[in-house]
C-alpha cells in the first residue's frame, strides 16, 4: 500500500461557522460552553482523591470538583477531550497527514523542541487553571457571551504571541 493522498485543508470560514453552530448547540444542550480545563481538573481531583482522600477533601479546589462531579467519566467535558483527540487522529489519517514527527527549525534539536513543547504546555495548563479557563473556554465560550475578561484574554494572547514569536523566530530560521 503506497502513501496516502494528501487532501487540502478545510475552508476556515466554513469551519468557523461549524464551530459557532456547535457552540450554540453546546449552550442549549448542556447549559455551558466548550472548554478543556474542567475535564483535566475533574480527572486530577479524582486521582488525588484516590491517593489521599483526606488531602483532596481538605483542598478547596479538589473538593469542589469531587462534590460537583464525582467520577470524572460522568463529566461530559471528559468525552469532549476524548473526541478532540480522536477527531484529530481521524482527520489526520483521512487527509493523509498522520505521521509521527518532530517539527522543528534547523537551529534547535528534536530533544530541545520536545522539552520546550512540554514546558510550554505545562505553563499554558497552569495559566489556564489560574485564569479559570482554557483558550477554548475563554475565547470561544467567553467571547460568544461577550465576556470582557475573555476578550481581554484573547487580545493579550495575540499581543503576547507576536512579542514572543520575534524572540523564538531564530530557532526556526
Amino acid at each position: 500500500m503506497g502513501p496516502r493522498k494528501s487532501y487540502p485543508y478545510w475552508n476556515p470560514y466554513l469551519v468557523g461557522v461549524g464551530i459557532g453552530i456547535l457552540l450554540v448547540l453546546c449552550f442549549l444542550v448542556t447549559g455551558r460552553g466548550l472548554g478543556a480545563v474542567g475535564a483535566f481538573s475533574s480527572f486530577v481531583s479524582n486521582l488525588v482523591d484516590a491517593v489521599s482522600a483526606t488531602h483532596a477533601q481538605a483542598n478547596p479546589v479538589f473538593s469542589e470538583y469531587l462534590a460537583d462531579r464525582g467520577n470524572p467519566m460522568r463529566n461530559w467535558v471528559v468525552y469532549e477531550i476524548i473526541g478532540v483527540v480522536a477527531g484529530g487522529l481521524i482527520s489526520g489519517w483521512l487527509s493523509g497527514r498522520l505521521k509521527l514527527e518532530v517539527i522543528r527549525g534547523p537551529q534547535i534539536t528534536s530533544r530541545n523542541r520536545l522539552y520546550l513543547a512540554f514546558f510550554g504546555g505545562m505553563l499554558m495548563a497552569f495559566a489556564a487553571k489560574v485564569a479559570r479557563g482554557c483558550t477554548s473556554g475563554l475565547a470561544l465560550s467567553g467571547g460568544a457571551t461577550l465576556s470582557v475578561g475573555a476578550w481581554a484574554f484573547m487580545i493579550s494572547v495575540f499581543i503576547g504571541g507576536y512579542l514572543v514569536a520575534s524572540i523564538f523566530r531564530r530557532a526556526w530560521t
